[in-house]
């Protein structure tokens, strides 16, 4: 950020110098920011990301792990500010209901390029099963089950609709309830054995590289074309980017990406790495992204926020 010379003010017929081009100081009902989670690592890591920004710029943040349903009620009913992870469309049903009554908004797209459907170990799609047409024809190896992850989330609600709908012969099948931890432990084991296995898959996540995988054809009807194709976006109570302008600003700078999400989702999950101290660390190595989230945010108090950030993140310059 280039230096500014201090404007000059005229105050009881003195010039006295003025702070450079400071805004208001922020309400003290906005300097809390509330997150929610759902326990997904991608939105942990975002999640810590932004964190790691606020608390440079003088704001507490809290974030509080729940249900997706639950994370919705709680933007809707003020318990929670801030959501970084509506996958769309997969979770229209759960989200557009709030958005339509304008008890939540979405006011931009924080990740492009995500994918999200099922998928099963390369060895699966390599002996036939490239489609989710092609399951029921193998039903016994795979146990008539769909992994899926913790129950009330999106993904396996459409599962289910895919059941109850016999889509695909699939009316027999049982989808099973996990948690994201434990249908990647459930894949670990059975690949391990190359025993066969269904199971609800995404990117951006560790997975994609940690497993020898393929995403199936021929959901589009219930997870979306492209291979479940999403866009990430960040979802907040309604009216709080009006209401907190100033992490509004910052909200609306946020954009994250593949890569970026990958990186620090495999600090976490593969290296037990604490989800701050991973965020902040991809900061540390790649300071250049707080410039544009930055712009034309400030500090609690009123300060430019970029260089604010960087003396919090141990960044020179």
């Amino acid at each position: 950020m280039a230096n500014m010379t201090p404007a000059k003010l005229l105050v009881g017929g003195l010039i006295v110098g003025a702070a450079p081009l400071a805004m208001a100081e922020v309400p003290e009902s906005c300097q809390t920011v509330r997150f929610a989670e759902v326990g997904w690592t991608d939105i942990t890591a975002t999640t810590a990301l932004a964190s790691e920004v606020l608390e440079g710029l003088g704001y507490k943040t809290s974030s509080d792990t729940v249900s997706v349903p639950i994370a919705y009620a709680g933007m809707k009913n003020g318990d929670f500010d801030v959501f970084l992870g509506n996958w769309m469309p997969s979770m229209a049903s759960i989200s557009d209901p709030y958005i339509e009554k304008g008890q939540v908004d979405r006011p931009v797209a924080n990740l492009e390029g995500a994918k999200y459907t099922l998928a099963v170990p390369q060895y699966v799609h390599d002996a036939g099963v490239t489609s989710v047409a092609d399951l029921d024809k193998h039903a016994d190896k795979f146990g008539h089950r769909l992994f899926g992850i913790e129950a009330g989330n999106d993904g396996n609600m459409i599962i289910q609709d895919m059941i109850d709908d016999d889509a695909f012969g699939l009316g027999d099948w049982q989808l099973v309830d996990s948690s994201e931890a434990g249908m990647l432990a459930e894949l670990k084991s059975r690949t391990g054995s190359q025993d066969w296995m269904v199971f609800l898959g995404w990117e951006p996540h560790p997975m994609n590289t940690n497993f020898d995988m393929a995403y199936l054809e021929g959901a589009d009807d219930y997870f979306g074309p492209n291979l479940g194709g999403a866009t990430v976006y960040t979802n907040t109570r309604g009216g709080y980017v009006e209401e907190c302008s100033n992490v509004g600003a910052l909200l609306n700078n946020l954009k994250f990406t593949l890569s970026m999400e990958n990186q620090i989702m495999g600090a976490i999950m593969d290296e037990g790495e604490d989800p701050r101290n991973a965020a902040q660390q991809w900061l540390q190595n790649h300071p250049g992204v707080l410039d544009q989230w930055l712009e034309g945010v400030t500090t609690v108090d009123g300060q430019p926020g970029l260089p604010a950030v960087k003396q919090s993140l141990g960044i020179d310059g």
